[in-house]
């Protein structure tokens, strides 16, 4: 597969791994159970947003890519179903990272690319990382895919992706 454009169907076979937040998880200590969270089949009945990152906890990720979406998150979740925020990092770390965001619900899911599979079938990666991207699908269909040009964060930005939804 190559990169995903506006018009493609979402690919079959796409999971991300995250740790369901539960009142028992709510802690950013507490670590939870890695689930597979299959967004090929999720994303074919809703609107979703896909926004990678490099890394959790990262300087740009953390405080100019991440903390646009949480700061518009009450418009995001007002035209799309699912959020979800993934990275290289695993699952346990995402976790922490959502959390230490605040984020204690599904709200915004923070997930692992695991081993950047998806990222890599996409030709979407920085070495062995995730790299810095947003997608938008509507029932099943791309209807936005940017890759960021080196350093930036505008195209995959949560003003850029709620121009979309």
């Amino acid at each position: 597969m190559s990169a995903l454009k506006a018009g493609d169907a979402f690919p079959a076979d796409v999971g991300f791994l995250y740790v369901k937040p539960t009142p028992e998880t709510s802690d950013v200590l507490a670590c939870g159970i890695p689930t597979k969270f299959d967004a090929s089949a999720e994303f074919k009945d809703k609107k979703a947003v896909i926004v990678s990152v490099p890394g959790a906890f990262t300087p740009t990720c953390q405080n100019t890519h991440i903390t646009g979406y949480l700061s518009k998150l009450s418009e995001l979740k007002a035209k799309a179903d699912v959020v979800i925020v993934i990275a290289f990092n695993d699952p346990f770390v995402m976790a922490a990272w959502g959390k230490a965001n605040g984020i204690k619900d599904d709200s915004i899911l923070f997930a692992t690319d695991n081993e950047a599979a998806f990222s890599k079938t996409l030709g979407w990666t920085l070495g062995p990382r995730t790299a810095r991207y947003a997608i938008v699908v509507d029932h099943g269909k791309v209807v936005y895919a940017e890759k960021e040009p080196a350093g930036d964060v505008g195209v995959s930005g949560v003003d850029a992706v709620l121009a979309k939804l």
